[in-house]
């Protein structure tokens, strides 16, 4: 591949991210694309082979972030007790969702898991699976129970909709949440998502 391809098929992958995650898979054309990144209207069959393939590439991207986050959160983690484990995948995770300029890989996922595509289950099984393995690992651990226990699942959703919920919305925007935060204050918020987490597994066991 030439320099000039590569450079297209970049600027194919970013401006498709940007699109795919304003208005989802199925609202946006090819041709409307390729005009957003001055490339032929040919050069996304060329490139992707069609829309979904290239839509299947900027997923897989979004899938490279969610699978960083895990691994770094795990990495922080190592040797350290279950409770402060939690802690430490909730910094991680809250940093890198709330600290990042360009939002538009948490907004593409809610895309995808809301109308799914033939390429959610790649998502799934390389994104979100592992990540919330990981942390059903930490909460069965703090429970002193098999992970199978209903509670753990339960938990983990309650630890994860609290870090959702931070994302920036229109109904949050109404409400009077900020679209960007400092890293002081995103440090304040996974501290307060740990430990209220923390609290409520522990009412649990």
């Amino acid at each position: 591949m030439s320099g000039r391809d590569r450079e297209t098929r970049e600027r194919l992958l970013r401006t498709a991210a940007r699109l795919f995650a304003e208005r989802g898979f199925r609202k946006v054309t090819v041709r409307e694309i390729c005009r957003a990144a001055r490339a032929n209207v040919a050069a996304v069959n060329y490139h992707f082979g069609d829309k979904l393939g290239l839509y299947r590439e900027v997923l897989q991207l979004a899938t490279g972030v969610l699978q960083a986050t895990t691994d770094a959160a795990r990495q922080a983690g190592e040797g350290c007790t279950p409770d402060e484990k939690l802690r430490r995948f909730v910094h991680v995770h809250l940093r890198r969702m709330l600290g990042e300029r360009d939002d538009w890989f948490p907004r593409l996922i809610n895309r995808e898991v809301a109308d799914p595509t033939p390429a959610l289950d790649t998502l799934v099984e390389q994104g979100l699976r592992p990540r919330l393995e990981y942390l059903a690992g930490i909460v069965a651990e703090i429970l002193a129970c098999p992970p199978s226990d209903p509670r753990v699942m339960r938990s983990v959703v309650s630890v994860q909709a609290q870090s959702v919920a931070y994302l920036p919305s229109a109904i949050g925007v109404r409400l009077g949440q900020k679209t960007r935060l400092t890293p002081a204050e995103i440090d304040d918020i996974a501290r307060h998502v740990s430990e209220f987490s923390l609290a409520g597994i522990r009412a649990l066991a």
